[in-house]
Formats: C-alpha cells, structure tokens, sequence
C-alpha cells in the first residue's frame, strides 16, 4: 500500500538535482537524498525553523507519507506494533465472517476505510457514485431543504450496498452526479483575471429519483448533496487542543463575522450546550461539568473527540460493525420494513436460511412466510432498539450479529492507536523565494484570519471511550486510572494546520448542507497530486486546483471569505502562482 508513500521528503526536496545528474553521478542508496544546501529545519526571513514540522516534534513525519507514525508512537514501546495492526484495518476489506475485519452487513456504505481515503488522503471527484470504487470519498447528504434535517427513511451515511437477497437502501445505480460549469460568479467577478489569464469552475448536481429507494415509506421533499472524505492524517494532533483555546478562537472572530447559532451563543458569547459532546470528561479527576470535549470533527462540527470521531464512528458505520460500545446494526425501520414485505426475499431466505450454517439461518425463524417477515423486520430494525437483551434474542453464527462483538475492544484500541497515532507530513521548499513570497501575500490578503496558522496544543488529556476504558480494565492497563497514555498524544506541541477551527459560510451554489462548514486544515494538501493521483479540493471536491478552491470562496460577496478572495483575483500572475506554491508546500 505504501510503497510510494515512503518516498522521503528529503528526496522531494532534491529532484530537481537528481534530475540534473548525470548517470554516474546517480545516489542509488535506499537512504535520503540530500539537497545540496542544507536548509531543511533552518528559519529564514518568513519562516520559523518550527514550520518545517506542522505536526510538532511529536507529530511529523520526514517522510512524503500520509499514513506514517507519528513520533509519539515510535516513542513508545510496544506501540508501533499495536499502530501497525490497527492500520490493517483501515486498509483491508471487511467480509461477512472471516476474522478479524468481519461483521459486514446486513447494509453497508463501504467495504473498507481505504476506499474513502485513497492513500489516506482527500477523496477524488467523480462522475458517478458507486462504493466500490477506490477514491471515491463521497457520502450522500439526503435531507429535507425546508429545515436542513436528513431524511429518516435511510441512515444518515445512506448505504448503497447489501448482502443478498436483501436489496441496498437505495440503488446506487439510479443516482446521477452531473457536473455544472459557472457561466458567471454571483458577486461580478469576471471569470477572467485582470492580467488576461482565465479560470473556470463546476459544481455538482446529484440525483436520486424516489424508485431507487428500497424503504417503506419512500422519502419525500428532499434534496441531495455529496460530501467527500478529508485526509486522515494529523487528527489526533487537533484532538490535542484545548476546549478553551477553541472557545477563545471562536469569541475572537464573534465580533466579525456570523458564527453558526446552532453551535454559538451570540449573547453570551460562548458555547452553546449542544457545541459539546454529551459524555463528560471524566478522567484522572477532571471532572468539567456535565460535558465532553467541544466539538470539531467533520465539516459540520459533529464529534467531539476523536474517540467519538471520524473514525470512531465510520469504523462501526462505514462497514455495520459492532463493537461493545456501538452494540446494534445502523439500519433503519423504513429499510426493515421494505425487505420484510419484499417477497423475493422472503422466497430466497427460506429456500437457502433453514440451516444451522447459513448465514442467513436467524432470519428463518420457523420457516414460514409470516414468521421470517416477522424476524427480518425485527433484526433489521435493531438500530432503533436500545436494550442489550433484545441483541441476545438473536444469537447466531455469523453476520449481522453473533452474540459477541464483530469488533473487539482490543481491535478498536489498536484501530484508535493507528488513528491517533498518524503524522503529518514535513513541510517543504520553505526556503524557496516564491513559497516565501506566497506566504506573506497569503497573510496580507487575510486568508489567515480563517486558515490560522499555529496553535498550540493542550496537555492532551483527552477523552476516552468506553470500549478503549474496557480494554484497559480488562488488561490491568490503567491501574493509576490514566486512560489516556494507552494513546499517543501530543501535549504542548505547536502545530501549524491553518484552520481556525470555526465553521464559516462561503454562499456557494448547491452549497454545503446547512451552509456552515468547519474551516478545512491545509497542512499536508500539497502532497495530494503525488500520493493520491488528484487535488481536488473543498467539500464535495468541486475545486480541480488551488485556484477554483480560492476563487469559489468569492463566489458570492455574503462569503466571509470574499474580500480576500478579491485581493487574490487582483494580484498579478506571477503572485498568484506565488500563494499556490505557498499552499502546496505547508
């Protein structure tokens, strides 16, 4: 998988001298290739000798890789072969019953992490939506246009796939993605730079006609947006900020610009309750109150903590996989209805479920018709019962549930050490004259008031789930009651990720769900072209460069964007490919 991933940065840094070698002047050493100046971690008259390192000294990588540990776990003993298994699971296929990534099913988004993340990166625009191809990052956002809330007929990462005979939640071969082109920018800004040069921009158009919904009842009065995947790389480093530092970024720019009601306080001019995650930090005796860590996962702001992030969450519902703390199957009883009155499932469940060894055996019941519509509707709806004991109705061998947890607890710490425990890569060309140049139009142009460049990180005593808390009680793993060195962690590191933290409206056509989305971290992105094959950009990668991503931030002039997006459209070429440099080198 990482072959070409492990290409080290020094070795990016000299290809142009490699390439002016001649044959017998050719470093064929599997070590690095020097660059001929030594100036790589040196501070110049723009950078600091820190912003070579965006993840800190325990979070960067030298290597031209998304997917490499981090020093925080090399560090530690023992902990590189736990990130090396959890890694596997995000890289390999789930199946139905073959050990350890099993617990595919009954309906499912993907098969593995991989598929969403190529080389762990950004995913890749496309022309159709099908979840088996590599690189496509796109989750359909079905919802109701009239209050923004999803559609309660499929789950709110809709499935597109099913193990037979049930028939997918919808049918992904009904669903089109057409991609517009922009005749003209909303806020008059010609789609010609002053200097001549011309730019050009699409957005995407997604439909999914009501017959392709296998639910009962179909949805209504809804509309659908794509959401692509971000890099995976660096997250446990923004799971080390402080709760404070982020309310303290966030009541910084209240007086400017308008932040998202349903997450701020405008009054009291702070965090709203629902801003937080709801379990309360509880570990080592810091007790805060009645909550969790704030919230800032995901564009919309959803999770708290990477233990109940990205991740945390996709793991059980990306594949269906249960684990001790995700205990049921994401379906819903739209779904379960559908499939237990489809008698082409019924017919197949009793002509191949009746033994002991199918995996289709706990949907049989007692073989009739009536009683395998019965226990069909009742597995499936198992995402809207709460009690444990009705999962113990239901014991069997084989998917969807066994009577055991598809996923261990062991399993999901070794996932959550991978997780936590993946680099940033080092930045690169920072001596360059134009990536120096880059940066100080990219500052003037006040591009850094939403991409923040610095933070630095908290003492990182972070949450820490139930699952993970389970493990280590079961081990004798946290005897002194300190869940949170089982993980790596990053305290009082000064990272450089250019966000903010905050989610911000740019007014864009067919925009983002809700219209608010959390400011996109930059570091890393430049790598994208050679690890991932593309650069696409934004949420639904309707920007094919760096250019489209800047300029559909002046789309509208209601953006909080727009007036340094006018800044960009009026410098020179020469400037522009400046800041480009600038933004594919941090």
């Amino acid at each position: 998988m990482k072959n070409l991933s492990k290409i080290t940065l020094w070795g990016l840094l000299a290809l142009p001298l490699f390439t002016a070698c001649s044959d017998d002047e050719v470093n064929n050493d599997l070590g690095p290739l020097v660059p001929a100046e030594d100036v790589f971690g040196k501070a110049n008259d723009v950078f600091s000798a820190e912003e070579w390192y965006p993840g800190g000294q325990l979070g960067t990588t030298e290597k031209a890789s998304y997917s490499a540990a981090a020093p925080a776990v090399e560090n530690i003993e023992g902990m590189e072969e736990d990130f090396n298994t959890g890694e596997d699971f995000f890289e390999h296929l789930y199946t139905f019953e073959q050990a350890p990534r099993k617990g595919l099913g009954p309906a499912w988004v993907r098969n593995s992490c991989i598929h969403c993340h190529p080389s762990y990166g950004h995913g890749k625009r496309q022309t159709e939506y099908r979840a088996n191809t590599i690189g496509n990052g796109y989750l359909l956002v079905i919802y109701h246009p009239d209050n923004n809330a999803y559609i309660s007929e499929v789950t709110g990462m809709p499935q597109t796939q099913a193990m037979s005979p049930f028939k997918a939640p919808i049918d992904e071969n009904q669903i089109t993605i057409d991609w517009r082109p922009v005749a003209s920018m909303e806020s008059g800004l010609s789609m010609t730079f002053p200097d001549g040069e011309s730019y050009s921009l699409i957005y995407p158009e997604v439909r999914i006609p009501q017959s392709a919904f296998n639910t009962n009842p179909k949805p209504e009065n809804y509309d659908v947006r794509l959401e692509s995947t971000i890099g995976v790389y660096g997250t446990g480093l923004l799971d080390a900020l402080s709760d404070e530092d982020i309310r303290e970024q966030w009541r910084a720019e209240a007086p400017y610009v308008d932040l998202n009601p349903a997450m701020w306080d405008k009054d009291a001019n702070d965090f709203k309750a629902s801003a937080y995650y709801s379990a309360p930090y509880n570990d080592l005796g810091m007790f805060r109150g009645t909550h969790g860590p704030v919230k800032r996962f995901t564009y919309a702001m959803t999770r708290g903590s990477l233990q109940d992030g990205a991740g945390a969450n996709a793991i059980w519902n990306i594949t269906n996989v249960t684990r001790s703390d995700r205990h049921w199957l994401y379906t819903t009883p739209a779904w379960a209805k559908a499939q237990s009155e489809d008698a082409e499932v019924i017919s197949y469940i009793k002509d191949n479920g009746a033994s002991e060894s199918s995996i289709l055996h706990p949907y049989y019941a007692d073989g009739t018709n009536e009683g395998i519509a019965a226990r069909v509707n009742d597995i499936l709806s198992i995402a809207s019962i709460s009690k444990k004991e009705t999962f113990d109705n239901y014991l069997f061998k084989g998917a969807p549930y066994n009577g055991e947890e598809e996923m261990t607890d062991k399993q999901y710490y070794q996932f959550m050490v991978w997780h936590r425990g993946l680099a940033v890569p080092a930045a690169r060309n920072l001596n360059d004259s134009d990536v120096k140049r880059g940066k100080t139009l990219f500052t003037q142009m006040g591009c850094a008031q939403c991409h923040r460049p610095s933070w630095k990180t908290g003492n990182d005593n972070m949450w820490v789930d139930a699952s993970i808390k389970a493990y280590a009680d079961a081990n004798g793993l946290a005897k002194d009651g300190d869940y949170t060195k089982l993980l790596p962690k990053y305290p009082n590191q000064t990272i450089w990720p250019y966000t903010d933290m905050v989610q911000h409206r740019l007014f864009m056509v067919n925009d983002i769900r809700t219209g608010w989305c959390r400011t996109t971290p930059l570091w890393g992105r430049g790598l994208s072209r050679l690890l991932t094959g593309a650069d696409d950009r934004l949420h639904d990668c309707r920007a094919r460069t760096i250019v489209e991503a800047i300029m559909w931030h002046g789309y509208s002039k209601q953006s909080d964007a727009y007036d340094s997006t006018v800044k960009f459209y009026n410098l020179p070429k020469a400037d522009r490919d400046a800041v480009v440099k600038f933004i594919e080198s941090i």
